[in-house]
């Protein structure tokens, strides 16, 4: 529990290049301990670990994932708030496809401006995808209840996923708001100031000129999206990866787990990828009255394309990222299940 604190007081306190460090260097003496703990002790590998443990688990595997794809996530951002250019009128778009908009992010604000909210990225991770994940195998048994046996059927998955992801990024809803605000931000002209100085500046900037409450701006189109993209993320994993070791000749390898990721990035996209959009315009535009608001005005004046603006960075976004969580959970997962030293 101990390294468990020292690792959210890094996400509160810490510049992300020093978390990086402390991420490593935490997850040397966690499987230096495991290791101590197996040489004191013939112990066999459990079949379960406790809720902390896989909060912990799925917190540092979202979190390395995050920081390995911000980038992309940062030009499908910058792509879903770019509005369509009236026909004739000569405006060309600033940012087209995700490696045009990548290449002109670099280009015009240096290199980290990818990894723009990077800060904020890491604790919406830690506390979103610590609960979405940490929460789902109890919801689910909750749902089928603990005497069931057999394979639990696709809809309670879903469901399950479903609930897990309102819960959670209800609680880290502020997280959220201040990625996007950050990601949102452009190079600013020379003498004018920015917005925000970083993510601890950003949740007091808008606490100070709003409410407490402002932090929680979105939440509805959030709460809809976060909770259809963890549905269509976890329960399309659980039941991809269930099917694969159905096949003869598969086994629980990362081969596995990377077809099962790729398959959950695929549906969580084409799913959740229309309130996506609303989402980050909502967060990052307040011209907006409500959800609905934002959902007609967007349809009107730019058409249904424009809920499926940024798919191609999204899907190497979430594909990309699920792949990389998944596979970093499952083998994280090993040592606290103490598998990895049986193999």
């Amino acid at each position: 529990m101990s390294l468990f604190f020292i690792f959210s007081l890094s996400l509160l306190f810490l510049k992300p290049w020093i978390f990086l460090s402390l991420f490593s260097s935490l997850t040397q003496l966690i499987i230096a301990q495991s290791s101590s703990s197996l040489l004191m002790a013939d112990l066999k590998p459990k079949s379960e670990i406790s809720f902390a443990e896989v909060f912990l688990c799925s917190a540092f595997a979202a979190c390395f994932a995050e920081f390995c794809t911000i980038p992309l996530d940062t030009a499908k951002v910058r792509l879903q708030l770019q509005r369509k250019a009236s026909t004739g009128d000569g405006v060309i778009p600033k940012y087209g496809g995700l490696l045009g908009t990548v290449a002109t992010i670099a280009r015009e604000e240096g290199l980290a401006a990818l990894w723009k909210g990077i800060t904020a990225g890491l604790h919406r991770q830690f506390i979103y995808g610590g609960l979405r994940i940490g929460l789902y195998e109890p919801v689910k048994t909750f749902l089928v209840g603990s005497d069931f046996v057999g394979d639990i059927p696709l809809y309670q998955k879903i469901l399950a996923a479903f609930i897990t992801g309102a819960i959670a990024i209800a609680v880290a809803n502020p997280t959220d708001l201040v990625k996007v605000r950050l990601q949102a931000e452009g190079k600013s002209p020379s003498g004018v100031p920015r917005r925000y100085a970083g993510a601890l500046d950003a949740y007091s900037t808008i606490v100070r000129q709003a409410r407490l409450g402002a932090l929680w701006t979105g939440l509805g189109p959030n709460i809809a999206r976060n909770a259809i993209i963890n549905a269509a993320e976890l329960a399309s994993y659980d039941q991809v990866k269930q099917t694969i070791l159905q096949i003869p000749g598969f086994m629980d390898n990362v081969f596995t787990h990377l077809l099962a990721g790729l398959g959950a990035g695929f549906f969580a996209v084409c799913i959740g990828s229309p309130i996506d959009v609303v989402k980050s315009r909502m967060m990052g535009d307040s011209s907006y009255k409500s959800t609905l608001d934002c959902f007609i005005k967007t349809l009107k004046n730019e058409g249904f394309s424009a809920f499926y603006k940024g798919f191609l960075p999204n899907f190497g976004r979430l594909g990309s990222w699920n792949v990389i969580m998944f596979l970093t959970l499952e083998q994280v997962k090993r040592i606290f299940t103490r598998e990895i030293y049986y193999d």
